[in-house]
Parts: structure tokens; C-alpha cells; sequence
């Protein structure tokens, strides 16, 4: 399933991607508007309830087959069509609900904002929401609401901001609470900076590594051992050096033995698929290779690991 930036939905068949070596230019996905780029990249089945977070702190939930199935360079339905969205509020995070409450039981999510505020409740709170939404989190103003996931006991979090840095905590560190708390501090920001991802790490992949990649293009795996796991709250460790080459980071995501090839997507939605494999392992302070060749004007908007 694809999600647009200007809100347009579909499912797609997998193999609609072809592989490419690192640093090509890519392939053109969706009939979109030229300022139009793909920010979401879901697998799931038909029967999965799918929970769709905002940047508002809501959360709506459809099922998977309401979802119309269009080929790589169709358009597919504006969201609205199944989400009683407000003006200007946008998904932030797409989450297959497990279809079987009891395999839900243990579970919790963890929301992590902007500006570092996380907050973690029950997955138990969202097995029915209304078709209007619910409050997820509620936000101080001017926040939003940047990533949801889910997390079990003993997972860890690992956080990882615009300019470079990033912070790895035990998701205990974070209490659990109702739903329309408004959370605690899990990384504290520089002036400039913001939260650009925050992602799960369970027990079984720990010896995985942390892939980040900028504006520019330019990316690498860096070992999860290279991150302490420190108190949340913390300012974090650099995780990639922002030079003016690179451009700021947007996006990280951890990496495991499970996980064998990136789809990067451009503001000009050019995409690329590109094994893991082909990606350097580098230190945390280093710049990264090219993963990505870019056109005049265009830069990196999203990606996800498959």
C-alpha cells in the first residue's frame, strides 16, 4: 500500500519495483503531480485493520481491502474518500493493527513528536476507533506527532534527528498511559533541530545497524553497537556528519537481517530500490556514500526497508 504527501492511496503489488544498483537515478512511481511524492510504503494483508496516524496526534482505522489496487504509475483515491481527515491534517504513520486480539495482548505503541516528546500506550486502546478518529497523543502547540510503532517489553527506541543526531533508550524508560496523555521528554533538541524518525529495536536484532539517509542522496549502515543505550532525555550521539554535500537527514531506520533492500522516494517521485547489501557499513561520524543520484532541485522525501 502507497500514501502520497498530497493524500493519494492504493495498494500495489510488490514486484511493481524493479532492483537497481546503488546511485541510480530510479524510477518514476504514480501518475502524481510534479510537487506530489510518496511518503508511505506498507505491507500488509487484506484483511489487516490498518491504524493510520497524524501529525494532529488522531488515529483513524479501515481495513486493508477497502483500499482500491492500482498498478505502479496509477494515481489511486485521495484519502479522503476514507478518512475523515480535518483541513490540512496529514498521516504521519501507517500501522497494521495483528488481526487476532490475543496476539495484540503485550503490546503497546510508542509516539514520539517533532519537538521529543514520546508517549507509550496500550495497542489495547485502538483495537476499535471510530470512523472519526481518536486522540492518540495530545500535543503541546506547535508539535506533531512524527512516528507511531509498536513495541513489546525489553525493546529499545532509537531516535534520530534532522541534524545528525540520534539517542538509544529502553522503551521502559517510558511509562505507559492513557490515551489522551501528552507524554514525557525522549530527547532534548537543539535549536534548529526536530525529530525525523524514531524506530523499534527488538531483543532478537540487536547486533542489526541503523540506516540513514539524507537530502542529497547520500546514505549508510551504521552497527547499533556503536549506540550506548542512555537514559531518554538525553541531547544523543551524532549519527551521520550534515555537511552542506549531504543536506539534513531524512530518514533513519533500523536494519536487520530481515530487512534486504531500501525503496528511497524523491520530492519528484523518482524511486529507487536498492539492496542493503550494496550499502556500506561506516562509523557514526562520516558522510555516507551516494545511494541516491538526484536531478537539478530535487531532494529525498522518504524511504522504507523492505
Amino acid at each position: 500500500m502507497v500514501l502520497t504527501k498530497g493524500g493519494y492511496i492504493k495498494r500495489t503489488d510488490p514486484v511493481e519495483y524493479r532492483k537497481q544498483r546503488r546511485g541510480g537515478i530510479g524510477v518514476v512511481d504514480l501518475d502524481t503531480k510534479e510537487e506530489d511524492f510518496i511518503t508511505h510504503l506498507i505491507s500488509a494483508t487484506t484483511h489487516n485493520d490498518l491504524l493510520f496516524f497524524t501529525d494532529r496526534g488522531k488515529v483513524y482505522q479501515i481495513k486493508m481491502f477497502e483500499i482500491p489496487e492500482g498498478k505502479r504509475a496509477t494515481k489511486g483515491k485521495s484519502i479522503m474518500n476514507f478518512l475523515s481527515l480535518a483541513e490540512g491534517e496529514r498521516v504521519t504513520s501507517i500501522l497494521p493493527m495483528p488481526k487476532d486480539k490475543k496476539a495484540a495482548e503485550g503490546l503497546a505503541l510508542m509516539m514520539v513528536t517533532k519537538q521529543g516528546t514520546g508517549k507509550k500506550s496500550s495497542a489495547k486502546h485502538f483495537h476499535d476507533v471510530r470512523r472519526s478518529g481518536l486522540i492518540a497523543i495530545t500535543l503541546d502547540s506547535g508539535d506533531e506527532l512524527i512516528s507511531a510503532s509498536f513495541v513489546t517489553k525489553s525493546d529499545e527506541v532509537v531516535i534520530a534527528t534532522k541534524e545528525g543526531q540520534a539517542i538509544h533508550f529502553k522503551e521502559s524508560d517510558v511509562r505507559e498511559m492513557g490515551r489522551n496523555a501528552a507524554g514525557v521528554r525522549v530527547i532534548k533538541l537543539g535549536k534548529e533541530d526536530e525529530v525525523i524518525s524514531a524506530d523499534i529495536v527488538s531483543k532478537i536484532s540487536k547486533e542489526s545497524a541503523l540506516f540513514v539517509m539524507s537530502a542529497n542522496g547520500y546514505g549508510k549502515k551504521t552497527k547499533l553497537s556503536e549506540y550506548k543505550v542512555q537514559n531518554r532525555g538525553g541531547s544523543g550521539i551524532l549519527t551521520m556528519k550534515v555537511t552542506a554535500k549531504t543536506g539534513i537527514l531524512i530518514a533513519a531506520k533500523v536494519v536487520t537481517e530481515t530487512e534486504e533492500e531500501i525503496v528511497a522516494m524523491s520530492k519528484k517521485s523518482q524511486v529507487i530500490r536498492v539492496d542493503l547489501k550494496e550499502i556500506p557499513t561506516l562509523s557514526r561520524a562520516t558522510q555516507g556514500v551516494r545511494v541516491m543520484k538526484l536531478r537539478d532541485g530535487d531532494t529525498l522525501a522518504s524511504l522504507v526497508c523492505l
